[in-house]
């Protein structure tokens, strides 16, 4: 099987981001030879016709040894029938299949009938799925089997499997059996299906398969030479072992011929249980259906629904619960009709009745919070109903004291801000790297983090530094070397305290690419990493190499940290309602800090009190259940696609001959400058290349570019980001999107982007852009100068995106000048003393005139331009003239924080006076 000496049909191998979109492509190719045959004149179709559609199947057989589905038996099925020159009957059967894959029916009826074909029945009736069958089909899953059987053997053993099924089993299930550890590989990478994976002892290493774009998915396991070198006997557990690796969600159960005591004490990989050379078959089909079922379990949302069921009087607040105030209506009964009885049945205040409490679970959803820390990989993850924002805030309140130094980028949410006014920080606001000409910024390099950790550390102020505070990924879809960053920081600071705000981020724990720059991920990474003794050595021999090195060589080196200092201590904010199934405002905390229960837990309990509502939503905590069960067992395949179509997207814009003409898709090297790209990776597809493998540039570089989200750039068209989403996008077509910049608008794919929406989107712009070219035909000598002026002002003439200034030194307390940090605090809180308080416009030139005559203007207030929508001024900042410039130049609408009928709100030349008198006193 594979490439080498053999036509393919249609297209490279470079036009396909991935091998499901080739198997797509060439089934609906199939498809269609398969049509020519059958409407073949007289029934005899040509020899190129027939070689046609047998090159095709042919070209399918590398992918399909790795689906249930139509499976191995399938393929023979449909090879014997286009030798028997069978041409009706193979293509009901081509069609019949092509139909089961894109509705997705296999996985009901059809799978179970996968060995009995008839090509004589009715291909088109069984393929289409009812939504009422739908709704109460069984759950299908597949199980691997890694194993080197004949064909005879291999059948034997999925006969066998498949006899332990019964009717009343809660899930349904093919097996599917390869023979080396390769291919299971690459099957539990490929088949988004899988759920459990059965090792036994008898398999091959090395795959016999040689299609190109499937080692493609080898590579995110390691190295050929890795795999190699692995011994014969531990082939078993070293899959184990990978298998955890790729996909942790995974079921794995190792079946082995190794006696218990040679057993015993051995490090299996991870499997989820051990079979002793039997053929059990009724214990392992029990325990596949087991492990499926603890990830489908929903604590909170069956109690919810049981609660539902019950008759029950109400004598409590609410009168909403059970439907009641709506029922009786004669004026609102329309609520009813439009969400339904069940929302209100399961609507209550009531913590007991087989429900729990947020504030204080110990029943289900305590149960349900276990669940999602392991599906996220947590050591503890607490649920949230109002927002990302709230847990951010719970966050840095339980773990920062008031005076201790805290890290944060500059523009991370307005969340954050707040909360450092609430714990009382010293705050050090940290530059990310600008992107001028899309008037956006990045991400914070990590040289800057280091150099101002050893400027702290140069102070004698690193004992009071307490967290690094980052935003992973950025709105714009920046991505942190998350362990790269953490390792190298705690290298200077090793009990450094990391909150990686990753509200845009929770999907991609289900993503081996993503996966690895979460979090939870490098957590538990870099804890295994510092118990490995080889680790200690490199430490050690680091530790030579580095003595009396000066601030830019630690600069400059991979700094690794003392593996008896450091402390693990990561917490991640997750909006779970911006990228996976919940409602709005569910969010979660995830917790792996080594000192959580000695030092955090109570400070963390009130903060938590402090914060959450007495009264939370029960429907959003549901719903934040079953989008942990949905992304146990389908997020994996539902990211899959979430990037494909993403990667459809940019493909279509940047190969669109007219929309070339006004829209460009950011790559990789305009939204990452070169020095953060280790691997040299521009972009994700171009016309010349095809495809670049994005695990490259993920596992290399100092920051990667999520593909999901897709900039593109409007300003060809004369209008800024923010007309464009609204008079062109929301007004016209109506299209939602949410960030936009001077000259940008992002589109986000999620899990619930369709291929429909994704191809409405590519026809919207192309009807803007034929709109626009009739307009510029049209158009005069001067409005074609006119437009070609706009279209130079969004793309050229930028204002240059300011930096932080400093804070005053009036809120720099005691000897805090050497080192920038600021009182967030009390710059906030002494705005709120309106005599202390002036304004000036910033339409004249009073402010520049001012600080000529040397005066500091000093913000009491966030000032946040929308777009972009970060603060370009925080209270107690210096207002600087590029500042002011860049406000003026922006041309926006909305500007939180200040107001056009007075101006910009700044300190008294007296207050400030008055505070830094204070300051110097306290200091001597």
């Amino acid at each position: 099987m594979g490439e080498s000496g053999k036509k393919q049909p249609q297209h490279s191998l470079s036009d396909y981001y991935s091998a499901t979109q080739l198997r797509s492509d060439r089934w609906t190719t199939l498809k269609s030879a398969a049509a020519a045959l059958a409407k073949a004149e007289e029934g005899r179709p040509n020899v190129q016709q027939v070689e046609k559609a047998r090159l095709i199947l042919e070209s399918l057989d590398p992918i399909e040894i790795y689906w249930a589905f139509p499976g191995k038996r399938g393929m023979e099925h449909l090879r014997r029938l286009l030798v028997e020159a069978d041409h009706e009957a193979f293509t009901r059967v081509v069609t019949r299949v092509v139909r089961a894959l894109l509705s997705g029916s296999y996985r009901g009826k059809i799978a179970t009938a996968v060995a009995d074909w008839d090509a004589d029945g009715p291909a088109e009736e069984e393929a289409v799925e009812t939504q009422e069958e739908r709704a109460h089909a069984r759950p299908y899953f597949e199980v691997l089997i890694v194993d080197d059987l004949s064909s005879v053997q291999e059948e034997k053993q999925c006969k066998a499997l498949r006899e332990m099924r019964g009717p009343d089993d809660k899930f349904i299930y093919e097996p599917v059996v390869v023979p080396s550890l390769e291919d299971a590989l690459i099957a539990v990478l490929l088949n988004h299906n899988v759920q459990s994976v059965v090792v036994r002892y008898d398999f091959q290493l090395k795959s016999v398969n040689n299609l190109k774009i499937l080692h493609r998915y080898l590579n995110r396991v390691g190295d050929d030479e890795d795999i190699e070198e692995i011994d014969p006997d531990d082939y078993g557990p070293e899959l184990c072992r990978l298998i955890r690796k790729v996909r942790p969600e995974l079921d794995v159960f190792l079946v082995t011929d190794r006696s218990v005591e040679d057993i015993a004490g051995r490090d299996l990989g991870g499997c989820l249980r051990v079979f002793y050379n039997q053929e059990d078959y009724v214990e392992l089909h029990l325990n596949i259906l087991r492990g499926v079922n603890a990830r489908y379990q929903t604590p909170f949302f069956t109690a919810l629904k049981e609660y539902s069921k019950q008759p029950t009087g109400v004598f409590h607040a609410l009168p909403i619960s059970r439907g009641k105030s709506i029922a009786r209506s004669h004026w609102i009964r329309d609520m009813g009709d439009f969400y339904g009885m069940n929302i209100f049945l399961a609507e209550t205040s009531a913590t007991s009745g087989g429900l729990d409490s947020l504030l204080e679970p110990h029943g289900p959803i305590k149960k349900a919070q276990e669940l999602a820390a392991r599906a996220f990989g947590a050591k503890r993850t607490y649920f949230a109903t109002n927002g990302t924002s709230t847990c951010n805030k719970i966050v840095v309140q339980a773990v920062i004291r008031p005076g201790d130094i805290v890290l944060v980028d500059r523009d991370c949410h307005k969340s954050h801000h707040y909360g450092m006014v609430l714990a009382g920080a010293q705050v050090i606001y940290l530059d990310s790297y600008p992107l001028h000409q899309y008037s956006m910024y990045g991400a914070v390099p990590l040289a800057s983090i280091k150099r101002q950790l050893l400027e702290l550390r140069r102070a004698g102020k690193l004992d009071r530094v307490r967290m690094l505070l980052l935003t992973n990924c950025t709105f714009d879809g920046i991505v942190y070397n998350v362990e790269r960053f953490m390792e190298e920081c705690l290298a200077i600071k090793p009990d450094l305290v990391f909150l990686w705000d990753e509200a845009w981020f929770a999907f991609a724990r289900f993503g081996p690419t993503y996966r690895q720059r979460t979090g939870m991920h490098a957590a538990q990474t870099l804890r295994e990493r510092y118990r490995d003794p080889a680790y200690r050595k490199a430490f050690e021999a680091q530790q030579k190499t580095l003595k009396d090195a000066d601030e830019k060589t630690l600069i400059t080196t991979r700094l690794l940290p003392d593996p008896d200092k450091v402390r693990i201590r990561v917490y991640a904010t997750q909006s779970t309602h911006k990228t996976l199934t919940s409602l709005r405002q569910g969010s979660m905390i995830h917790v792996a800090d080594q000192d959580f229960r000695g030092e955090v837990e109570q400070a963390f309990h009130e903060a938590y009190m402090t914060h959450t509502s007495t009264s939370p939503n029960y429907q959003i905590i549901a719903s934040l259940d079953v989008g942990r069960r949905q992304v146990e067992l389908e997020g994996f395949e539902l990211i899959q696609k979430q990037v494909e179509a993403a990667m459809t997207m940019r493909k279509a814009i940047d190969s669109h001959p007219l929309l070339k003409k006004y829209f460009k898709v950011l790559t990789v090297g305009e939204m990452i400058p070169a020095e953060y790209r280790d691997s040299g990776i521009t972009s994700y597809w171009d016309p010349e290349h095809g495809w670049t493998d994005i695990w490259d540039e993920w596992a290399q570089g100092e920051f990667a570019l999520d593909a999901t989200r897709v900039s593109l750039t409007v300003g060809g068209t004369g209008l800024d980001g923010d007309s464009f989403k609204n008079d062109i996008l929301m007004d016209r077509f109506g299209i939602q999107i949410n960030k936009t910049s001077r000259n940008t608008v992002l589109f986000m794919t999620h899990i619930g982007t369709t291929r429909s929406s994704v191809a409405y989107l590519i026809e919207v712009l192309v009807r803007v852009a034929q709109d626009l070219d009739s307009e510029q035909e049209d158009a005069s000598a001067m409005e074609r100068k006119s437009f070609q002026r706009k279209v130079r002002s969004l793309m050229e003439d930028l204002p240059p995106l300011p930096d932080f200034s400093r804070f005053h030194d009036a809120f720099r307390p005691g000897k805090g000048v050497d080192t920038p940090e600021g009182d967030l605090r009390a710059a906030y809180f002494l705005a709120y003393e309106e005599s202390k308080c002036e304004y000036f416009p910033i339409e004249t030139r009073a402010i520049e005139t001012a600080i000529g005559k040397g005066r500091e203007l000093v913000s009491t207030s966030f000032i946040i331009p929308y777009p972009p929508g970060f603060p370009i001024l925080v209270p107690g900042q210096v207002i600087s003239e590029e500042i002011i410039a860049f406000m003026r130049a922006l041309d926006v609408k909305e500007i939180h924080g200040y107001r056009a009928d007075l101006g910009m709100r700044v300190f008294t030349e007296e207050a400030l006076n008055a505070l830094s008198e204070n300051v110097r006193t306290a200091a001597e």
